[in-house]
């Protein structure tokens, strides 16, 4: 509490919830759903439900994933765009929460930063700091981390020489100021992921020009922005059926180009580059701008709908240049090439800054827990570390189909421990030697600088981190909870359970 004094009964509860965006909402349905008379409550940092898509307010915001693989398992996307844009998804996780009496479990304001576990008392004490500066703490039998894996104090922005001299507005997405005006002005967008190219398309409709400054160039898909087929089933069959057929059409698609961009990465080079060439005109240099380096899926693809940056291109409203930046100048900046690009703004789409746990510090009895030391149990739970998961979805699929299997099973192991008496279920991994590999596999600037800290995966399962939906579905809505990596320990003790027998 603020003043220091022990929490009381009612800040208990059976699972406290760390984030209110697409995950903390999710895992709060799934909580109702399938492990009822649980008692639960939602800490949110920020004032607002919603996460990424309620903290992102830069032009053209939107999901690089489709909605149908993207919205709830439970709740049917209904809009006409597939891929939508991020107005319409914080709609739908807003609407979610409201349906279902989900937002009466929320607190705004409590930004959670320490979790201290007690084995004797088998439960956690969570320190939030609130917004009007008060400390409170809460305690809770399991934690359930749905706070993303990015940072929302700010993204990630490189020391660029000369910065300080720049004479317009720099600014960084992450971070996008309200009163930005950029109609009729120079753009200069850093960048060649998701975000960059969502921004130049967005940005070129009014500014003067944008051009988008890469080091190297991205892979770069097109898909229609709706789903014709999906909409027109759901003119036929009911929505959730409609829904759950797309879904479906969806993930294995998605699971077999991944599995074709990993088993013959050179022909799934050559079709998305053929396919860019096709949109762009044979006289675009295709090979310096849009063949990157890497094979597909080494990083993340970049989709585009409708072929917006392409369109934006052909029409002279924006281009890409790919060569390296020397230094700012006042007026823009100077390249390696002796080039210089003219700006009035400057965006850093330069990454996110990646943090483990949501950014809590975790003790067990007293010690520290170093998750870079640890074992990530089925890419949700740590090893050595009681009662705790986290939702954290796919880098090849859309983020919301592991996190709704991940709530599905946290529900498993309440239900579980609920029904044999015991308190407590810890990873462990008994063999010294297993192999330790990073816990993504995925090249990408914003990964490569934070694997360190994260958790590592190891060589087999249960501590083999799949990235494919059908394995996840076996390994975590079928497979026996009791499966020897799990330990279920720490029965009540007989005074608890005369006290709970006497209050029934």
């Amino acid at each position: 509490m603020a003043d220091g004094s022990k929490p009381q009964a009612s800040d208990h509860f059976d699972v406290l919830i760390v984030g209110a965006g697409l995950s903390g909402i999710g895992a709060g349905w799934h909580l109702q759903d399938k492990a009822p008379g649980r008692s639960y409550v939602i800490l949110e940092g920020r004032e607002a439900i919603g996460g990424t898509w309620d903290l992102f307010r830069y032009p053209g915001i939107r999901s690089d994933s489709d909605m149908y693989t993207l919205g709830y398992a439970f709740k049917p996307w209904t809009e006409a765009k597939a891929i939508a844009d991020g107005p319409s998804i914080l709609k739908y996780v807003r609407e979610t929460a409201a349906d279902y009496g989900i937002d009466q479990h929320i607190r705004y304001g409590h930004k959670v930063t320490s979790a201290a576990w007690s084995t004797q008392d088998a439960c956690w004490t969570v320190t939030a700091a609130r917004g009007d500066g008060a400390v409170v703490q809460l305690t809770a039998s399991f934690i359930f981390l749905c706070g993303g894996y990015y940072s929302y104090d700010g993204g990630y922005t490189p020391d660029f020489p000369g910065a300080a001299a720049f004479q317009g507005d720099l600014v960084h997405p992450q971070q996008w100021p309200e009163t930005l005006d950029y109609a009729g002005k120079r753009v200069v967008v850093i960048g060649s992921g998701a975000t960059a190219v969502t921004l130049v398309p967005a940005m070129a409709a009014t500014a003067a020009h944008v051009t988008m400054l890469q080091r190297s160039p991205t892979y770069v898909v097109s898909r229609p922005a709706e789903d014709a087929m999906a909409n027109r089933l759901r003119r036929w069959l009911p929505a959730m059926l409609a829904y759950n057929l797309i879904r479906w059409r969806n993930v294995l698609f998605g699971m077999w180009f991944f599995r074709l961009a990993r088993n013959k990465p050179d022909a799934v080079k050559q079709n998305i580059i053929a396919m860019v060439r096709q949109a762009l005109g044979p006289d675009y240099d295709v090979g310096k701008h849009f063949t990157p380096r890497y094979n597909p899926w080494d990083q993340r693809l970049c989709l585009v709908p409708d072929s917006d940056l392409f369109e934006a291109l052909k029409a002279g409203k924006a281009e890409v240049v790919t060569d390296h930046i020397e230094t700012f100048t006042p007026t823009g900046i100077r390249l390696t090439s002796g080039a210089e690009l003219a700006a009035d703004v400057i965006v850093s789409a330069t990454g996110l800054v990646l943090q483990v746990m949501n950014g809590l510090a975790i003790t067990i009895d007293g010690v520290a827990v170093d998750p870079g030391q640890t074992l990530s149990y089925k890419g949700m739970m740590y090893e050595g570390v009681p009662n705790l998961a986290s939702a954290f979805g796919y880098t090849n699929a859309s983020w919301t189909l592991k996190c709704d299997l991940t709530c599905e099973y946290v529900c498993r192991l309440l239900n579980h421990m609920k029904a044999t008496g015991l308190r407590q279920v810890t990873p462990h991994n008994d063999d010294p030697d297993i192999e330790r590999q990073p816990w993504l596999d995925f090249s990408s600037g914003y990964v490569t600088r934070a694997m360190e800290k994260f958790p590592k995966q190891g060589a087999t399962a249960p501590w083999k981190l799949h990235q494919n939906y059908a394995l996840d579905l076996m390994s975590l809505r079928y497979a026996r909870l009791e499966d020897g990596a799990l330990a279920f320990s720490n029965p009540k003790p007989a005074t608890v359970k005369a006290r709970e027998s006497v209050a029934a």
